[in-house]
């Protein structure tokens, strides 16, 4: 579903070359909930950045679907993110002149899609996502929870091949936090939603199928969710111990 191939990603400030990320290669499946971690400067941010091509790349190749999308062109692209990709962000991205529903239609207004249909599977969504009770709320009226939660539905309007998440718990209280991973792991197991998550959260990642490990810029490790969420979230914080630095950034 998402491949990503012998990625390299530096930055030249004067005559220096700082490498951020290190020949790296990672797949993700059709239907995986998968997490990113590492300390401050590993990259996981840079990572997600240059798989959306919202900042380009120095060597490697990222396909999604089959398709490489490193050599697409601005406009080719643009459809691609609007179409293929959902997008999850910490500050959730909500237009405030807008309702809950309106937000949540967006991806569809801009592909131009017939407004019955559109509406119909926006309203689907919001009762999936319990959220049916505030569509016509604007953002203001809202919990960062139901924030995250309509932005995840926007997210799936256009049914991408991966959403991309981008500490989408970052904001948010333990309540709200669950909430929003939750519907992370109703998009996958009622519409087979493949989600790349990027998280400090060993709480949030714990629910991930996988949660790959990055360190200076390469994948240090990956580690695997057996089925014991608490087992699970126990070896993420070991290994958090074992690598050491700040694991809360935004690099």
């Amino acid at each position: 579903m998402l491949q990503v191939e012998h990625l390299s990603k530096s930055y030249r400030i004067g005559n220096q070359v700082y490498p951020v990320l290190k020949d790296i290669s990672i797949e993700v499946e059709k239907g995986e909930f998968v997490a990113v971690m590492g300390p401050s400067g590993s990259g996981k941010t840079t990572l997600l950045n240059c798989i959306s091509r919202f900042i380009p790349y120095d060597e490697g190749a990222v396909l999604l679907g089959g398709e490489d999308i490193s050599r697409l062109k601005e406009d080719e692209l643009a459809k691609v993110r609007n179409r293929k990709m959902g997008f999850v962000f910490q500050d959730f991205m909500l237009l405030d002149g807008l309702t809950v529903f309106e937000n949540i239609c967006l991806p569809q207004i801009i592909d131009e899609r017939p407004a019955a249909q559109m509406e119909s599977k926006a309203e689907n969504i919001c009762r999936v996502f319990g959220i049916d009770k505030i569509m016509q709320k604007y953002p203001a009226e809202i919990s960062g929870g139901e924030k995250q939660r309509t932005a995840v539905a926007r997210a799936l309007m256009n049914h991408p091949l991966v959403i991309l998440a981008d500490e989408p718990t970052g904001n948010l209280d333990s309540k709200s936090c669950r909430a929003v991973i939750d519907a992370f792991l109703k998009a996958r197991d009622t519409m087979q939603a493949t989600v790349f998550m990027v998280t400090h959260d060993s709480f949030a990642a714990s629910f991930c199928d996988r949660v790959i490990i990055l360190k200076d810029g390469q994948v240090s490790g990956i580690r695997e969710n057996r089925g014991d969420r608490k087992a699970f979230m126990d070896e993420l914080l070991d290994t958090i111990r074992v690598l050491g630095g700040d694991f809360d950034d935004n690099e």
